[in-house]
Order: C-alpha cells, then sequence, then structure tokens
C-alpha cells in the first residue's frame, strides 16, 4: 500500500528489467558523516540497519513500525527512527537507500525517485531494483572479503562465504593489526624510501604471514574457548 498523496507513473519496463546484468565495479565506501536513508525497518530492514551502525554513517530510517532492536538503537543514538509514511523529501541529501518495505510496489516507486535525485538506491531482494548489491562478506578484525554473483545466485555467495570462513580464521584479525602496526613502524622510519618499499613488499611474503600466524592462532583459540 501507498503512503497517500504519493504517485509515480511508470512508462515502459522499471530500469535494469529485461537488460543484460553489466559487470559491478567492486569498492569498499567510506560512509562516515554520509546520510543513508533506510524505509523499512521489520524482519527485512532490521539488519541492513545493523550492518550500518559502525559505519559512522548518518542512519535515517523511516517506517511504519520498527522492530525492538531498531527502537533500541535509535534510543542510544545510534540512527534517527521516524515511525510514518515514506515521503519523497526523505532522499533529500541522501548518499545511499536501502528499501526493504512489505509493497512491491512502493519499493519501485522508492528506486524510481532515488534515480530522479541521483541517489544509489538498494531494493531488498529485488536485483532488478538494485544500483548497488550486499555481497557474503567475511570479517576478521579489518580484513574484509567481499564475494558477489553479480545479484545471480545469492545462495552461491553465502556458500563461497562459508568456505573462506574456514580457510581465514579467526586469528586473521591479530595478523592483519600485526602487519598495519609493523607498516606504520616502516613508514615512520628514515629508511631510504627503496628499502622501505621492500620491506613493506616483504611483509606479505608466505614466510612472515607463516611466522606471524602461528604466533597469533594460539591467542586466536584461546579467546575462542
Amino acid at each position: 500500500m501507498c503512503p497517500r498523496g504519493l504517485k509515480v507513473e511508470f512508462e515502459g519496463e522499471v530500469p535494469g528489467e529485461m537488460e543484460q546484468v553489466k559487470k559491478l565495479f567492486p569498492m569498499f565506501v567510506k560512509l562516515e558523516g554520509r546520510r543513508v536513508l533506510v524505509v523499512g525497518a521489520g524482519r527485512v530492514g532490521e539488519p541492513k540497519i545493523a550492518g550500518l551502525l559502525d559505519t559512522g554513517a548518518d542512519v535515517r530510517v523511516v517506517a511504519r513500525e520498527a522492530s525492538p532492536a531498531v527502537h533500541e538503537w535509535a534510543r542510544q543514538g545510534r540512527i534517527s527512527l521516524e515511525e510514518r509514511d515514506f515521503a519523497p523529501a526523505d532522499l533529500q541529501g541522501a548518499m545511499l537507500a536501502i528499501v526493504a518495505t512489505a509493497s512491491s510496489q512502493l519499493n519501485a516507486i522508492i528506486f524510481r525517485l532515488a534515480h530522479a535525485r541521483g541517489v544509489l538506491c538498494n531494493v531488498v531482494d529485488v536485483p532488478d531494483l538494485c544500483d548497488f548489491y550486499y555481497g557474503a562478506v567475511v570479517q576478521r578484525g579489518d580484513l574484509q572479503i567481499a564475494v558477489s554473483t553479480n545479484g545471480q545466485s545469492p545462495s552461491l555467495a553465502r556458500k563461497i562465504r562459508e568456505q573462506l570462513e574456514v580457510q581465514f580464521g579467526p586469528e586473521y584479525a591479530d595478523l592483519v593489526a600485526e602487519l598495519g602496526a609493523t607498516r606504520r613502524r616502516v613508514l615512520a622510519s628514515s629508511l631510504d624510501p627503496a628499502v622501505k618499499r621492500e620491506l613493506l613488499l616483504s611483509l606479505a611474503g608466505a614466510d612472515v604471514l607463516d611466522t606471524l600466524l602461528a604466533e597469533t592462532e594460539p591467542a586466536a583459540q584461546g579467546a575462542a574457548r
């Protein structure tokens, strides 16, 4: 059901429909200080909001009803929540829009309005109404590995993520932190630039990684217990 007074005429197919899917450009985006609009805060919208909490984004949520978790995040000041119908003005100043309402008609309208305003939009679980997709992500501290199938098979992306979770265990969080600290020490040193470059390249070498993993793995296993 669409909010009263909100009407958009569609001509032809919805953008993206019946078109060949183009190759995606993979990137990790800094959202700190950027406005992200989320429309819908129920079972589908809640995990999308949760994924934004630690990004530093200005998360604005509009929904007729919100889950208890979303209410709690609003109470903590981590997001802004308004329980009401969506209005086109909600897109003002947004960098991204994530849409997760129960109305496919409303979802399509918001997608079209976002396009008209140059706002990248993702209608959850509707690939034809997405400017970007959520990857299946393995998170190990500052290490992020994201898998995408261009929206063709989210289940395959999840399966590959599960395999990567086994291959890259919790010990990689400490490994990346140690490599980062070492890199900063090298860059701050008075060594010759060419020597610095060689040292930085050697940090990711197999021998160095094996040594660091051997040191960090016992600590990770102890924390898991």
